[in-house]
C-alpha cells in the first residue's frame, strides 16, 4: 500500500463517531446546559438534528400566524419571539462549536438573549417567514458538523467565562430545540 493509500486509510479508520450517541459528560460544560442535554432526544444526536430541521419547522409552520404574537402570560415571549430565538441561538452555538473545532483558544463572549429577542423585531415577520429561516440556520449546523470526528469533539473552548466541548454544544443544539418547542406545545398552544 502507498504512503498516500495507507495515510487515507488510517485517517478513514480514526474517524470515528461515539459523540454521535454518548451524551457529553457533566465536566463537559457548565451546569446550566445539562437540562438542554438531558431533553436532546437520541439516540443519534446527527440524526435528531437532521429530524429537527425538518420536523420543527413543519411543527412552525403549522401554527396559525393569527397565534403568531401569542404571550402565554405578560412579559413572556410571543411565539414568534421564541422562533427567532432559536435562529439566534443556533448562530451563536454553532459560532462557537466552529471556532472550538478549529482550537481557537479565544474566551468567546456570552451573549443576552433578551435584548437579542427584543432587537430582532419578529413580531414583524411571519411564522413562515421565520421556520424558513430556523430551517436554513440548522442546515447550516448540521453541514459544519456532520463530518467532525471524536477527537474535534473532544476539542474546549471558553464560552461567557465557561469551558465547554464541541460535543457538548452539539448536544445542547438538539435539546434547546427541544425544551423550546415542549414549551410552546405546552403553555402556547
Amino acid at each position: 500500500m502507498s504512503d498516500v493509500l495507507q495515510w487515507r486509510h488510517n485517517q478513514e479508520n480514526d474517524m470515528t463517531t461515539t459523540w454521535r450517541t454518548q451524551k457529553p459528560g457533566g465536566d463537559e460544560h457548565a451546569a446550566f446546559y445539562t437540562g438542554y442535554i438531558q431533553e436532546a432526544p437520541g439516540p443519534d444526536v446527527l440524526a435528531t438534528l437532521e429530524r429537527q430541521g425538518t420536523e420543527f419547522a413543519a411543527f412552525v409552520r403549522g401554527i396559525p400566524e393569527v397565534r403568531g404574537d401569542h404571550r402565554y402570560a405578560p412579559g413572556k415571549w410571543s411565539i414568534k419571539d421564541v422562533v427567532q430565538h432559536l435562529s439566534d441561538a443556533e448562530r451563536v452555538f454553532s459560532y462557537r462549536l466552529l471556532r472550538f473545532a478549529r482550537k481557537d483558544p479565544a474566551n468567546l463572549p456570552g451573549f443576552d438573549e433578551n435584548t437579542y429577542v427584543r432587537e430582532a423585531n419578529a413580531g414583524l415577520r411571519t411564522l413562515a417567514q421565520l421556520a424558513d429561516e430556523w430551517a436554513a440556520v440548522r442546515r447550516s449546523s448540521v453541514a459544519l458538523i456532520a463530518p467532525l470526528c471524536d477527537e474535534v469533539m473532544a476539542r474546549r473552548g471558553s464560552a461567557n467565562g465557561h469551558e465547554i466541548s464541541v460535543r457538548a454544544l452539539t448536544w445542547i443544539l438538539a435539546g434547546h430545540v427541544a425544551h423550546h418547542e415542549k414549551v410552546l406545545r405546552e403553555r402556547y398552544l
